[in-house]
């Protein structure tokens, strides 16, 4: 699909320098420009590039004053950052502004389907399944029984919903993630062996949610696990049963955490970083990388370490750790002088 240039700056509120006509249909890196493609300046130290950039067209600051003559056409606004982030979103609306039951796909006579929604190839809908307006199913997915998805949510190829699980309005949840598969709950018989504690809860997503690629969210023994509003999940991040995560909490790859703790809202979490069981962590706590948090955390904390504690005391204690075997050998020089009096 093309779009020429006077209808771009229409959109991001900005003003040609050059064709209006000039036509689009892909976007790139300034570095990478090509015939009929859009860029972005934005960091002065790229700039070098917009004299020489292939590009069609770039999206450049008001503030943009060129030492060089330019030879591609300008679209200046007010921040070329943030301009063209409207244009990548709206560009993604189009790309995936699918509609329509694709051959192959199983849609249970029960379920319930909004406006111009998109169930793709080898999807499976349940029954009593409720699909909002603009809902997207890409292909090899399964929406289990009575499951809930909000309006303009997108399930991505071969995602696994649970029965009666409720996603959101304007989530996005990544190709393979699970969501609503049994918590790990077993009793130990005195045998040795262990006895399944069935898990009759579920999983409520709430709005504006994103699950990164291969994560799972367990459902709840009993309740719900919950992933408030806002809440953002890296790929391969394991959720467990009765777990919340609180509102616009972000946490990165390869972190887990463990059964029924509560996470509070804006938290930062880093990469396979494990959080124990049964613990409370307040608003606003940062948690460093491959840290390991193992008792309740109080708002607003920075925590480092495994097992964590303050970011600035690990800091203070990792120099001395570093020079440990110096210690060492010091005190032990220091012991042979002394036996030596």
């Amino acid at each position: 699909m093309k779009f020429k240039a006077a209808e771009i700056a229409n959109l991001l509120n900005g003003e040609v320098k050059g064709n209006p006509d000039a036509e689009i249909w892909t976007l790139s890196k300034i570095e990478e420009g090509a015939d009929g493609s859009i860029s972005f300046l934005a960091n002065p130290k790229y700039e070098e590039y917009i004299y020489t950039t292939g590009s069609t067209v770039v999206i450049v600051n008001k503030s943009f004053e060129p030492s060089q003559p330019i030879n591609t056409n300008l679209i200046v606004v007010e921040d070329a950052y943030s301009a063209f982030t409207v244009l990548l979103n709206h560009y993604n609306k189009i790309k995936n502004n699918k509609t329509g039951i694709e051959e192959f796909a199983r849609v249970s006579e029960t379920a319930i389907l909004g406006e111009d929604i998109y169930v793709g190839s080898f999807s499976y809908i349940g029954s009593n399944v409720k699909l909002g307006n603009n809902v997207k199913i890409y292909p090899n997915s399964t929406i289990s029984d009575n499951v809930v998805i909000g309006d303009n949510t997108i399930i991505y190829s071969g995602t696994q919903v649970y029965e009666g699980c409720e996603i959101g309005k304007n989530c996005i949840i990544h190709a393979n993630v699970v969501v609503g598969s049994d918590g790990f709950g077993f009793a130990p018989n005195p045998d040795g062996t262990f006895e399944k504690i069935p898990q009759i809860g579920n999983v409520v997503i709430e709005d504006n949610v994103e699950i990164g690629s291969g994560s799972t969210i367990d459902r709840a023994t009993m309740g719900s696990t919950y992933i408030r509003k806002g809440a953002k999940l890296d790929n391969q991040i394991q959720v467990a049963h009765n777990v919340e995560i609180g509102e616009n909490t972000v946490i990165a790859s390869q972190s887990g955490i463990a059964g029924s703790t509560k996470v509070g809202r804006n938290c930062m979490i880093g990469g396979q970083v494990g959080i124990v069981g049964h613990i409370k962590i307040g608003d606003f706590v940062q948690v460093q990388a491959q840290s390991g948090i193992n008792a309740d955390v109080k708002d607003a904390q920075q925590m480092y370490g495994s097992p964590a504690i303050n970011a600035i005391d690990y800091k203070k204690s990792y120099v001395y750790f570093r020079k440990f075997p110096e210690i060492v050998k010091r005190l032990d020089q220091l012991e042979k002088e002394n036996k030596q009096k």
